[in-house]
């Protein structure tokens, strides 16, 4: 299961990208609301979300995405639950994926030590001890950043792309005429 954790404040075209793209793939994608069955993005737009963290199993959790915006990603980061899904992921042998400014989630906890990695302009000090890159989107072991909204389309083709291969990434980003 892969899940996408919203938090107010959110950024919409960050979240749901993903989880549209991953959808399109046949792949088992919720969306997790952070203090409740609605989260606001940060443009208020209002999300239901499919479960909130106590109905997670997070021994099926293979995946854990993180969008960016603010204050989402500050929410995220200050969220009990943020931590408790990574250590589950990656205990599971799973992946971690933050866009924008929600890669800061990962350096304050530093995941990114001595990993290539991206995020939004101005966030590069929240990537303790990564080697920041200025690519679009960065793959470095079991951690994927991207910088954001303008790359969410990339974000969500290299998901794809490490979980059920490139022909299967190259052929949905052919679906939707990218």
């Amino acid at each position: 299961m892969i899940l996408v954790l919203l938090a107010d404040g959110f950024e919409e075209i960050e979240a749901l990208t993903p989880v549209d793209m991953l959808r399109r793939a046949g792949l088992d994608v919720k969306t997790v609301g952070m203090n409740g069955k609605i989260a606001c993005g940060s443009h208020k737009i209002p999300v239901i979300c499919d479960i909130e963290p106590e109905e997670v199993k997070k021994e099926e959790v293979s995946l854990v995405i993180f969008p960016g915006g603010m204050p989402g990603s500050l929410n995220l980061d200050a969220h009990p639950f943020t931590d408790e899904i990574i250590e589950a992921v990656t205990a599971n042998g799973g992946r971690l994926a933050a866009i924008c400014a929600a890669p800061l989630v990962l350096g304050r906890r530093g995941l990114l030590k001595d990993k290539n990695a991206t995020c939004y302009p101005g966030f590069e000090k929240e990537l303790k001890g990564a080697i920041p890159c200025t690519d679009k989107v960065v793959t470095d072991g079991n951690i994927t950043t991207s910088r954001g909204m303008g790359t969410a389309l990339e974000f969500a083709k290299e998901l794809i792309s490490l979980l059920l291969g490139k022909a299967k990434a190259d052929e949905l980003s052919a679906a939707i005429m990218k």
